[in-house]
């Protein structure tokens, strides 16, 4: 029994990874796109296709391709603010959207959409968490162009923006993650345990805590990554699957 139970867990496992990077790559795409999209609206860039390509892999090395200093020299410019900020507003709809639909009675048999969504919604909450409560102090980058552009103070975005992230994760962690086990785990305590560790690594560590503490160090900003490992064993702690 416990070596079906392995074998179960370990196929789930290979699964989540695979969808994982596949959804991955969607949301950065999606990012960067959103980004030369809205500017090219704007009249800003020639083209929405003008953004730099990276490593689908790694996910390193993509940008928006969008000059903000050329063609935002001053502070205060909303425009600005509207371009940096876009693919958070998105990325927010999604997640709330994500949030609200995996708990409808609609989606309790629809198992392959459920596992879908899921992750989906957990790789655009990757990207919240990854900017607002790890980058909101930035100079650069979408939360300090929404500063800059709207005059903001980055107290208001990262006190703002965490509070609602919390009451996200709290939706996803209780209410949410409880129906993805009964999906996929059912008594499985194992398989409870790996979908746990897959989402909080994904949200905490991947996609914000480890990039931070080894990409920005030694700016002192490298030390908000120490979040992510916090929130990484707190979640692990508080939410622990029930056997």
């Amino acid at each position: 029994m416990n070596g079906e139970r392995i074998k179960e867990t370990s196929v789930y496992v290979f699964i989540v990874i695979v969808t994982f990077i596949v959804l991955q790559s969607t949301v950065v795409v999606m990012h960067e796109f959103t980004h030369s999209t809205v500017a090219w609206f704007f009249g800003d860039i020639m083209s929405p296709r003008n953004i730099i390509w990276g490593n689908f892999l790694t996910m390193t090395g993509w940008d928006e391709g969008v000059h903000y200093h050329s063609l935002f020299p001053s502070a205060n410019n909303i425009t600005e603010a509207i371009i940096g900020a876009g693919p958070l507003l998105v990325h927010s709809i999604i997640v709330a959207f994500g949030l609200w639909f995996l708990q409808t009675g609609w989606m309790k048999d629809k198992k392959m959409l459920f596992h879908v969504l899921y992750w989906f919604t957990v790789a655009n909450f990757m990207e919240l968490i990854a900017y607002i409560t790890m980058r909101s102090f930035a100079t650069g980058g979408d939360t300090g162009h929404l500063s800059r552009g709207l005059g903001l103070s980055p107290w208001m975005i990262f006190i703002v923006g965490n509070t609602i992230i919390i009451f996200g994760l709290y939706i996803l962690f209780k209410n949410v993650l409880p129906l993805k086990y009964c999906l996929f785990a059912k008594e499985n305590v194992l398989t409870k345990w790996a979908i746990l560790l897959i989402t909080s690594f994904c949200l905490f560590l991947w996609g914000s805590g480890l990039r931070v503490v080894l990409y920005i160090y030694p700016d002192p900003q490298w030390m908000f990554g120490l979040i992510g490992f916090a929130a990484f064993i707190s979640v692990l702690f508080i939410f622990k699957p029930a056997r």
